[in-house]
């Protein structure tokens, strides 16, 4: 038996999120059908982190094992690609791993960012890639939310209800905001999240920065740990799912 990992890219847009589902098209359900094909035998892909529907990532991983050595990886990557290219899915590398090593379990860090496009104008170029912003966004405060995000905390407001997660309390390492031009980007370092917590943070951080709340407001959403005083999740097209280290 061989252990591979595999690095994905994907465009989130018109899938029900990573997970296979029964409700629509997956993008586990797409990669398993291919490398079915590929490797003929049924392959069971298990991702580094379930991203929601909309979600896009650049660094994605997910491994998987087959009784079948791939030889020539250059020619795989070539193969696999060149059925998923139509539905917006990428696989940018493949390694061999050691059996027990698993994509999900064995992650260190993953790494989100979210990209806010706050200008008048709408998107073209970016549109269902980022969340355009009209109303001026304050980074001073923007920044002052961050810094009340970061350490360790219990993130139950910010947790959606189908959140499998055993436990709420979560450690943000690094928040970092950087702004160019109209463009606003917002990474986030933890070893896991919430399912929906980058967002739901998101939303409130816009709440604040565009003074639709105080920073009191924001606190008191922020320490109640209750789902109903979170302001409404940032949509899913800005998010992105960059990288994970193991």
């Amino acid at each position: 038996m061989f252990n591979y990992l595999i690095k994905i890219e994907y465009n989130g847009l018109g899938f029900v999120g990573w997970q296979s589902q029964k409700n629509g098209k997956s993008i586990q359900d797409v990669i398993e059908r291919v490398l079915k094909k590929i490797l003929k035998s049924k392959i069971r892909i298990t991702g580094a982190g379930r991203t929601d529907k909309g979600v896009h990532a650049l660094g994605q991983y997910a491994n998987f094992k087959t009784t079948k050595k791939i030889d020539n990886k250059k020619k795989f990557l070539e193969s696999i690609n060149f059925f998923l290219k139509k539905n917006l899915i990428s696989v940018i590398k493949i390694q061999s791993k050691k059996i027990n090593f698993h994509a999900r379990y064995n992650a260190k860090k993953r790494i989100y960012e979210y990209l806010i496009i706050n200008r008048q104008s709408p998107l073209t170029i970016d549109k269902n890639k980022a969340w355009h912003i009209k109303k001026k966004i304050d980074l001073n405060l923007l920044k002052k939310g961050i810094k009340i995000f970061k350490g360790t905390h219990d993130f139950s407001t910010f947790r959606a209800a189908s959140c499998g997660a055993n436990s709420p309390i979560k450690k943000m390492e690094t928040i970092i905001v950087k702004k160019i031009n109209s463009r606003i980007y917002i990474k986030f370092v933890s070893k896991s999240f919430l399912q929906n917590q980058v967002r739901s943070m998101v939303g409130c951080l816009k709440y604040l920065s565009t003074n639709k709340w105080t920073l009191i407001d924001f606190k008191k959403a922020f320490k109640s740990k209750n789902r109903l005083k979170c302001a409404p999740p940032a949509p899913a097209e800005g998010l992105y799912l960059m990288d994970v280290k193991y």
